[in-house]
Parts: C-alpha cells; sequence; structure tokens
C-alpha cells in the first residue's frame, strides 16, 4: 500500500481528502495500488474536521516517514512549502500541488529537484482548477511546437466582467457580488489586477517554451480601472472585454511576448462566449491548429479533482516523468528572453474627453483617420475609437500629446 501525506486542510486540501475517500475504490484502480491518507498537516487543532486521528502538527514526521509515498501541497504560498515539498523530493517522495504561486516562481527547481532524486512534482490543479491542461500541453501536444496560449485564467474576474457585460454593473458594485457570493476574497488584489493570471501564463509559457519565465518579467494590468462605458462600447465595436493572459511566439523573429491585460475580443473569438467564473485556454500548436480547454478554473471540488489525478499519476510512475520539464533561468540575466512589450504593435480602443468637439480634428491628425466608435447617450465631447496598429510605447506619446492639449484619456483597451 502507498501512503500519503497531505500539507494543508484548508478549502482546497479537505476537499482532496473527501474526493480520495469518497471514489477511493476507482482511484485505486485506476492508480494500480491501493492508496490511504496517512497524515493530514496543520499548524494548530481542527476539532471541526472528521479525520482527528489523522492530523498531523510536525512536518519532520512525514518527512522522514518511509511509508509516506505521496505528498499533496496545497497550502498556497511560497514560503515555507518551498522548503517542504524540496525536502519531500530529497527523501524521494512524489509531489502533487495545487500551488500556482510556488510553481510560478520556483518550478524550474523543484523540477530538476524531482529529477535528480527520481521522483516526481506535478501541478495539474495550478492552472484552470479542474480543466486539465499541464498534462496535455507535455503529452497530449507533445508533438507540436506551441505558437499560442491565450486565456482567460481567472475565474473571479470573469465573473465581475461578465456581470459588466450582461447587466451594466460598474466594476464595485461587480466585484461587490463576487465577495457576496464567495467568488472573491476580502482582499480581491491578485484576481483584479491580474497577478494570479498572470502566474498561471508563466506556468505554461515555461513549459510550452521550455525555459523558466518569472511573473515579474511579464507586463500585468488589472481590470480595477474598467468602466460600464468601456463595456458598451467593447458591445458597438462587436465584442467583450475579458482579461487575457497571452504567450505567443512571433513569427518574424520567433522571440516570445507575453502580456496579462484587458482585451477587447472580437465575438468571432472562441474566448468571447467563456463566461461566469468559467476559464477557456486557447492553444495553438504547429500541428493541432487551435484546441480550446474550458472548465472551472477554481472551486473546492475541480480542483481536488486535478490534484487526485496527479496522485495517481504520482502512484503509477517509476520514475520521474520526463516530458513534465523546463529549464531553470537566471532572474537577472535571462530577463530578455521576452520581448519588450511596449515596442509589439497591436491595436488599441481610446476612449477621450475633449474641451470641445472641434478637438477631434487633433485626433484624425494624430491617429490618421481611426476607427469611430459610438454608443447610445454618447456625450457631445467625448470620442472613442480603434487606432491604426502601433507599438504602446508610441501611443504612450501620441497620448501625451493628447493631455497636453488638455484632452483627457479615460480608457485604453488593447484588442486581441
Amino acid at each position: 500500500m502507498k501512503k500519503i501525506a497531505v500539507l494543508g486542510c484548508g478549502t482546497v486540501g479537505s476537499g482532496v481528502v473527501e474526493v480520495f475517500y469518497k471514489n477511493r475504490a476507482s482511484i485505486e484502480r485506476k492508480a494500480g495500488s491501493k492508496l490511504d491518507i496517512k497524515y493530514l498537516y496543520v499548524h494548530r487543532p481542527h476539532p471541526e474536521l472528521p479525520w482527528q486521528d489523522k492530523l498531523c502538527f510536525d512536518f519532520d514526521t512525514i518527512a522522514n516517514d518511509p511509508e509516506i509515498n505521496i505528498v499533496v501541497e496545497v497550502m498556497g504560498g511560497v514560503h515555507p512549502a518551498f522548503e517542504m515539498v524540496s525536502t519531500c523530493l530529497q527523501n524521494g517522495k512524489s509531489v502533487a500541488t495545487a500551488n500556482k504561486e510556488l510553481i510560478a516562481q520556483k518550478g524550474a527547481e523543484l523540477l530538476a529537484t524531482a529529477r535528480e532524486h527520481h521522483v516526481n512534482i506535478l501541478f495539474e490543479a495550478s492552472v484552470g482548477g479542474g480543466i486539465p491542461i499541464i498534462r496535455p500541453l507535455h503529452q497530449c501536444l507533445g508533438a507540436n511546437e506551441i505558437d499560442d496560449i491565450q486565456g482567460i485564467l481567472n475565474g473571479t474576474t470573469n465573473f465581475i466582467l461578465t456581470r459588466m457585460i450582461r447587466q451594466g454593473m460598474s466594476f464595485s458594485d461587480a466585484l461587490g457580488q463576487a465577495q457576496q457570493l464567495g467568488y472573491a476574497e476580502s482582499d480581491p488584489t491578485a484576481d483584479v489586477e491580474g497577478i494570479d493570471a498572470c502566474r498561471k501564463i508563466c506556468i505554461l509559457a515555461s513549459l510550452a517554451f521550455g525555459k523558466h519565465i518569472y511573473p515579474d518579467w511579464v507586463h500585468c494590468q488589472g481590470i480595477s480601472q474598467l468602466t460600464a462605458e468601456d463595456v458598451a462600447y467593447a458591445q458597438d465595436w462587436g465584442g467583450v472585454i475579458k482579461l487575457i493572459a497571452r504567450a505567443h511566439r512571433l513569427q518574424d523573429n520567433g522571440g516570445i511576448a507575453i502580456t496579462v491585460e484587458p482585451m477587447f475580443v472580437s465575438h468571432e473569438s472562441q474566448l468571447s462566449t467563456v463566461d461566469d467564473v468559467f476559464n477557456g485556454i486557447l492553444v495553438t500548436g504547429d500541428a493541432t491548429g487551435e484546441v480550446l480547454f474550458y472548465g472551472k478554473g477554481a472551486g473546492k471540488l475541480p480542483t481536488a479533482s486535478a490534484v487526485i489525478s496527479d496522485v495517481i499519476d504520482c502512484a503509477k510512475s517509476t520514475d520521474t516523468i520526463d516530458t513534465l520539464y523546463w529549464e531553470q533561468s537566471d532572474p537577472v540575466k535571462d530577463s530578455g528572453l521576452l520581448c519588450d512589450w511596449s515596442q509589439l504593435p497591436a491595436q488599441y480602443y481610446l476612449r477621450l474627453a475633449l474641451q470641445a468637439p472641434s478637438q477631434s480634428a487633433l485626433v484624425d491628425e494624430l491617429f490618421c483617420s481611426p476607427v469611430l466608435l459610438a454608443r447610445k447617450r454618447q456625450p457631445a465631447t467625448e470620442l472613442a475609437f480603434v487606432a491604426p496598429s502601433m507599438a504602446p510605447a508610441t501611443l504612450d506619446a501620441l497620448c501625451d500629446r493628447l493631455q497636453q492639449e488638455g484632452i483627457s484619456v479615460l480608457g485604453r483597451i488593447r484588442l486581441l
């Protein structure tokens, strides 16, 4: 029998234990061996938990127990999770984790440690919750060169944007509803400012392109500045606003570009129909073309499902899974792996507040007859349009010129 230890017993940890015992017979059949959970590591007593005989308050007990073959890490954060996971791998124990922050920051180191000690660290649950995406990238799509990954990777922001689109809510009202329903934390910063999505796209990009990509290398912008007016203009343009995390290979020079930011998404894109707390990840391979992965991107049971699938793979594996790997990068020396996003041409939507309608002539002059957008009850001194493709740095200079003439930039959103 193979024994399991679970580090952390919060929402996801308790979900892992519930799913394991609910579907134990099926899980053991798929794993090809008998399995049981021996320890639940927690920092303090939890009298409300039904598994009191399994509670463990000393990590060293788990690390040094030769019966423990598999460790599930669902504590979150980088420290002390990194030290604990490293110790488990060094002691010959495979690890399944849902910790996206840990993998985004330390994935290459942990993968190397696992390989050195002939065990595995698996992290299907770190991106997309219950959506299978990590395993397809390194196995099912293994014959492909991945050219593009674009996704809605955060259910909280997608719920907020869906309410702004469907019900005309303001950002603050939609956020309040998300918090009431339990989709958003009391401190929603990691979600609404794009930090969560940034960690996830870094994991996918590292796996797809073979080198560790750090989150602080990536241009990241959230949705907190979006307004109902921006949403209305997107609808008139022929699409919706989504928080898009994108990593793609440039066709002209083979460089890698990664950004996380709100984007106008055309109704022609499959991502435009991904609503509420659902995630959608569109992967383009040179052999397969576009493949869409869709489902619930978070939640207790979907995430637990992904963790348990990794536990099954850990139980079946007799050595390190070779295809799940990427090389280490130096956080300083290799930061040039990514192209400078500010120099990459793209189209942008702009919404301006003019001091007088006559100032529209200056806009025409600077932007060469941009494509104008209109909405109901649009003020005479408001102008919205889609600018010709240009580098963000060039657009910055033009926006500075507008502001020098007393024209305020109320909204600026990239087109996907």
